[in-house]
């Protein structure tokens, strides 16, 4: 390099030095500044932000507490874990492709509620924003101390939360319990409780995408009748409707919907069919045409429509968050306007997070516009009103008289009012099966109890041995779905020879004898908020042994533990007194018990001290047992009494607002079973009877009586079951009979 030509470090450093060249430098870096405020990008995305950046943060500290639970949806351990070393949690709806275990990243539903439990209270926290949110969780220890009364300080841990949403306000619920049933009833007055779902909807469903056209529906249905597998739902998925315009079915594979569905009725069967919210941009499609001539898209930044692609290709979106758009779509689920649709079709909605395949993140921009909010504003709400809308229309097109049943992928606080959820795309992996408990445990702590994981996996083909145990695992959880991808090998039940075809009809018939307490518990859920479906904390909030459990739960009074792969012994903890529902043997707590287990085992324990209703008479769905006989079990405890509950109403109306149903509390005490009514203003009739009496835990009686309309009729008994001679009537009987 020639000399003159060669740069003058130190003429450099003097330019730098200049004051009007640093301002001039300062400048254009506040510009970068402030074009990164008003605009980002992600990958070959913008987002434009005409209010500028913003965000809203608070942080909490929570003396003496180690365990906090809840802000579904993640595929994580029910205890929270500390994100010191490591991501937040996201609350983010996104349609996730076979979402990773055990990580803080978002899911498809967003429920920002958060409880935090010691052995002396339990509270909550109810975060109120839809907009993207960020959970941060610390634990500390360290120069914390606690003054006690005689003056002794000791150290006790902290748990620190912070909380922040990218736009919105700062609208925070503090429950402060006590107990954990407060906590629930707290939250409930706030958002609701879970719907009360029509009984068959508690049934098994069989699903997968798709079942090809109604040759191949009906082969399904007689399959289930030939292998004497009982089932209520049969489902399809997007490949049933005319080039994926929802509202429609293929004129070729589905010619006569009506003849295919009346088929399922006469059977007392029902079909779901799904519905998702992106309609396909098609001038010659009704629904297309109807929500554009209304202006019911959702409107990207420059005013126009906002498209985007998904199944059907070029897609729009309506604008649930519009009262009158919901009340258009509810319209549309009536008989005249759904063609083809009869009051045994009830819905599925997909991809409602919602999903846009050539968006940022697979969802819809932030940008876009409902109004005059922009839809980072409101994100997390969109599935819910997508939910609410289908759950309106199903009630509407009975006239207000039957209950809905609507499945839905994503979710916000106070879903639980319009159905079932459940925890989306999973995989055909051990691991998965694993994590489906502390998933649905999550939903259940805030308030969404009908929840439950594809049965087999979504992605991927499971061994025999993980299907066998998946269904036994799913038969007692609240939403019992089998269902599969396009490009899975076909797996009704009885594909898998004879032995296997064996264990999966035991475990879905073993469903069927529990569906009246399944039925009485989300009653009960649906009167008080409290979750079906809990983890063993709920029950014994002073037991620290249980705080971190999440591979068994309760079912009120049910416990199962977790099935894994190649097991001879499973390990249970057991604090109280219980008894296997299968040899009625009894298990004394507080101990851990190592239960050998075979294929044909599940692991289901009674508590004594409670007693469960049961229908043992298993048919082809829940339907065909309505007029059934129940068999009572009770279990006994050290004082040898027992307690429970049975509820009957007709199963699918909204005919128990008006006081029709049947609910009486039953107890066994001093050797007497007797009912009460805790309805006495209720009226309902029933064909059905108590036929069976189990006692479990009892020495053998000499004698048995029933004492009925002031007579007395000796029982015929064994030692554990006792028969009945005479049948015992639901609705007049107060002492059923004295040993």
């Amino acid at each position: 390099m020639r000399k003159d030509t060669q740069a003058d470090p130190e003429a450099e450093k003097k330019e730098e030095a200049d004051p009007a060249n640093q301002a001039e430098a300062a400048k254009e870096e506040e510009e970068k500044v402030e074009d990164v405020m008003w605009e980002e990008t992600f990958k070959s995305h913008s987002d434009s932000k005409p209010n500028g950046p913003s965000a809203v943060s608070l942080d909490f500290s929570l003396p003496g507490v180690e365990h906090v639970y809840g802000i579904p949806e993640h595929a994580d351990t029910l205890r929270l874990k500390t994100t010191d070393n490591g991501d937040p949690y996201r609350l983010y709806n996104l349609d996730v492709f076979q979402y990773e275990l055990y990580n803080p990243m978002a899911l498809y539903g967003a429920v920002p509620v958060m409880l935090a439990h010691n052995a002396q209270r339990t509270t909550g926290i109810f975060w109120l924003n839809a907009a993207e949110t960020w959970v941060d969780i610390s634990s500390n220890t360290a120069g914390k101390v606690h003054l006690l009364q005689f003056y002794f300080l000791v150290p006790i841990v902290y748990t620190y939360v912070r909380w922040i949403s990218e736009s919105g306000i700062i609208d925070v619920f503090i429950m402060l319990g006590p107990t954990p049933n407060d906590v629930f009833s707290q939250y409930a007055s706030l958002t609701g409780t879970q719907s009360f779902p029509p009984l068959a909807s508690l049934g098994y469903h069989q699903c997968r995408w798709n079942y090809n056209d109604q040759e191949d529906v009906q082969s399904v249905d007689a399959g289930f009748d030939e292998h004497d597998i009982p089932y209520d739902f049969i489902w399809l998925d997007i490949e049933h409707t005319d080039g994926k315009r929802y509202f429609t079915w293929d004129p070729h594979k589905f010619a006569t919907p009506k003849e295919m569905l009346q088929g399922l009725m006469d059977k007392k069967r029902k079909m779901v069919a799904i519905v998702d919210p992106h309609i396909k941009v098609d001038s010659n499609y009704k629904i297309h045409n109807e929500i554009r001539s209304r202006g019911f898209y959702i409107k990207n930044k420059d005013g126009g429509d906002y498209e985007g692609w998904c199944w059907p290709g070029s897609a729009g979106y309506p604008d649930f968050t519009r009262a009158d758009m919901r009340a258009w779509w509810a319209s549309m689920f009536a008989y005249d306007q759904y063609e083809g649709s009869m009051e045994n079709l009830y819905t599925w909605n997909d991809m409602n997070e919602p999903s846009v395949f050539n968006g940022p993140e697979v969802t819809m921009h932030k940008d876009a516009m409902h109004g005059a909010w922009e839809h980072r504003d409101v994100h997390n709400l969109y599935g819910f009103y997508v939910q609410m809308a289908t759950a309106e229309g199903l009630i509407q097109r009975s006239g207000g008289v039957e209950r809905p049943f609507v499945l839905t992928r994503a979710f916000f606080a106070g879903s639980q009012r319009f159905g079932a959820v459940w925890t989306g795309d999973n995989a055909a992996e051990w691991d998965h099966l694993k994590i489906s408990i502390p998933m649905c445990l999550s939903l259940g702590l805030v308030g969404i109890s009908f929840c439950g994981a594809d049965v087999g996996g979504f992605f991927k083909s499971p061994s025999t041995e993980l299907l066998v145990r998946w269904y036994q695992t799913g038969a007692y959880q609240p939403f019992f779905r089998a269902h599969a991808h396009l490009d899975t090998p076909r797996r009704e039940p009885w594909l898998f020879g004879p032995e296997n075809t064996a264990l999966i009809r035991e475990a879905v018939r073993q469903r069927y004898t529990f569906m009246p307490y399944w039925y009485q518990q989300f009653y009960l859920a649906h009167r008080t908020g409290q979750p079906v479906m809990r983890p063993l904390w709920v029950e014994y909030p002073q037991d620290p042994a249980t705080f971190a459990l999440d591979d068994e739960f309760l079912i009120v009074t049910c416990l199962q533990t977790l099935l894994g792969a190649v097991l001879t012994f499973v390990c249970v903890c057991v604090p109280q007194v219980w008894f296997d529902i299968h040899t009625f043997q009894k298990h004394n707590g507080a101990q851990n018990l190592y239960i050998p287990v075979t294929m044909s085992s599940i692991p289901v324990f009674q508590r004594g001290g409670s007693i469960i209703p049961r229908k043992m008479r298993v048919r082809r769905s829940s339907s065909c047992m309505e007029h059934d006989p129940y068999t009572l079990y009770v279990a006994l405890n050290p004082q040898r009494t027992a307690e429970g509950e049975l509820y009957i109403d007709d199963g699918h109306t909204f005919n128990y607002e008006k006081k029709e149903f049947i609910h009486r509390r039953l107890s066994f005490a001093n050797n007497v079973l007797s009912s009460v009514n805790l309805a006495p203003d209720a009226q309902f009739t029933t064909g059905s009877w108590i036929e069976r009496i189990v006692i479990l835990g009892a020495s053998k009686p000499s004698k048995v009586t029933l004492k009925a309309a002031g007579e007395c009729y000796t029982l015929r008994f064994s030692h554990m079951v006792i028969l009945t001679g005479h049948c015992v009537n639901l609705l007049k009987c107060h002492q059923l009979f004295q040993v």
